[in-house]
């Protein structure tokens, strides 16, 4: 079988997936037994699987996520009133094609940043684009947008990304600028894109850290609605495994 120069043809095609899978039939004598379509199939389904993995690889890279989180990594046994069976269906993202948001609201140390990251993870499996910021860095950001005329061009990119995380939030005030920026992300996505917001500040607090009345009613109006709330509590973890730490080392 001219194994060589089917190989090379397909990657000349841009099928390294079904290039690989044709390499390793061919060393595998009970191969030689399969039919026509059977080896097609074949062929067809890695380069199926190789062309998601590059398209999740591309979703993780740009989605910038703060913590390498993975579902199969939560630890449901933590105290901080983590809902399991809520959670595992947030899993699912149906949440993202539905577009409905997300708020989780927690102490510091809970793990609200690492669970959102988790999230978007996942959201990157599913194909859907994933952006990560915190909150204050992305005010600095969109100030230095304004400034060098890039303000439009970022705001457009926030608002066509599927899961957009804003996390961090909280307790400073925002300023003018800042409010009229938050109100500019939230009325882009709303009802077209999801988000998901963590903060140490509980949400009946938000309208004080906006503190423009009539642009909080605009902007918790539109990211309150619809969302999903995930509220933790419980001492830091980081704490915890500090502790366990200290406790293992001395044993």
């Amino acid at each position: 079988m001219l194994t060589n120069p089917t190989v090379d043809m397909l990657r000349e095609l841009g099928l390294s997936g079904m290039a690989s899978a044709f390499q390793e039939l061919d060393t595998q004598p009970e191969a030689r037994h399969l039919e026509h379509g059977e080896w097609l199939a074949l062929l067809l389904e890695r380069e199926t699987t190789a062309r998601r993995q590059k398209r999740f690889e591309a979703r993780a890279r740009a989605a910038k996520l703060r913590h390498d989180a993975q579902l199969e990594n939560i630890d449901f046994r933590a105290t901080r009133g983590l809902d399991r069976n809520l959670f595992l269906k947030l899993a699912g993202c149906d949440w993202i094609r539905q577009r409905h948001s997300i708020l989780m609201i927690g102490p510091a140390g809970v793990g609200k940043s690492w669970l959102s990251c988790a999230l978007g993870h996942k959201a990157c499996r599913e194909d859907f684009s994933v952006a990560y910021h915190r909150l204050p860095r992305l005010f600095a950001t969109l100030a230095l947008a304004r400034g060098d005329g890039r303000y439009p061009k970022v705001l457009k990119a926030l608002a066509r990304t599927d899961l957009l995380i804003l996390d961090d939030w909280g307790p400073e005030k925002l300023n003018d600028e800042q409010r009229r920026d938050l109100l500019e992300i939230v009325e882009d996505r709303y009802e077209k894109r999801s988000t998901i917001v963590t903060s140490q500040v509980p949400v009946e607090h938000w309208y004080d850290m906006i503190g423009n009345p009539t642009i909080a009613d605009a902007v918790l109006d539109r990211l309150v609605h619809n969302a999903y709330r995930i509220e933790l509590s419980g001492e830091s973890m980081r704490k915890q495994r500090s502790v366990t730490a200290a406790e293992t080392t001395q044993a």
